[in-house]
C-alpha cells in the first residue's frame, strides 16, 4: 500500500520548508504529490524557483494520507484565501485522516476550525491571530493535526510525518541516512 501526500504549493511558500518536507517523506517511501494552487512554476519566498508536479485543479477530488503546507506568509495567506484548499482540508480533517502545517500555514488550519481545541505551534504572531496561545515545542502533535515553528524545525517537522505515517523505525532510518548528528555533537567550537 503506497502512501500518498500532498504539499500545496503557492507563490511565497517558505522553499525551505517546502523541499526538506518533500525530499524526506520520499526518501522514507511516500508517494508526495507537490500541487501548484496556479498554473507553472512557484516563486518561493527567497526567490527560489519551484516546478510543481500538477496543478491543485487535478488532484482536488483525490484522497491523500496527508496532506502538509508549507509556510511562508505570501504562500500562507494564499492557501489560506484558496476555496479549494479549504474543501480539501475539511474533508480531510472530516475523515480523522493526517493534516500538517508549519511555520506561518498553521494560521490556514485556524482559520478553517481546525485547531479548535487543539494544542498547536506556528512561527511567532501567526496563531495570536486567531485568538490561540501557541506552544513553544518544535513539533506539535494533537490526534491527527501535526504543527511546527519555522524554517529551523523543518527536518524535525518532516521526520515526525514520517513517523507517524511509516513509524519509528523508518524515521530513524531516514535520519541515519542523513548524518544528522545529535543536538550534543551539533557544533563543536
Amino acid at each position: 500500500m503506497s502512501v500518498r501526500v500532498l504539499l500545496p504549493l503557492a507563490d511565497g511558500a517558505e522553499e525551505l520548508e517546502a523541499v526538506t518536507v518533500v525530499d524526506l517523506l520520499r526518501r522514507a517511501g511516500a508517494d508526495v504529490v507537490v500541487a501548484g494552487l496556479d498554473t507553472g512554476t512557484v516563486k518561493a519566498s527567497r526567490g527560489v524557483t519551484l516546478q510543481p508536479d500538477v496543478e491543485l485543479d487535478a488532484v482536488t477530488g483525490e484522497r491523500f494520507d496527508l496532506i502538509v503546507l508549507p509556510g511562508g506568509v505570501g504562500g500562507a495567506e494564499r492557501l489560506e484565501g484558496d476555496e479549494r484548499i479549504a474543501g480539501m482540508l475539511r474533508r480531510q480533517y472530516d475523515r480523522g485522516d493526517w493534516i500538517a502545517a508549519i511555520c506561518a500555514a498553521p494560521r490556514v488550519l485556524a482559520a478553517n476550525g481546525i485547531l479548535d481545541g487543539r494544542r498547536a505551534t506556528a512561527f511567532p504572531g501567526h496563531l495570536e491571530a486567531y485568538g490561540m496561545t501557541p506552544e513553544q515545542a518544535t513539533v506539535v502533535v494533537d490526534d491527527f493535526v501535526i504543527t511546527s515553528r519555522g524554517p529551523g524545525t523543518a527536518m524535525d517537522f518532516a521526520l515526525q510525518l514520517i513517523e507517524v505515517l511509516f513509524g519509528e523505525e523508518k524515521a530513524a532510518e531516514v535520519e541515519q541516512g542523513l548524518q544528522r548528528p545529535p543536538a550534543h555533537l551539533r557544533y563543536a567550537g
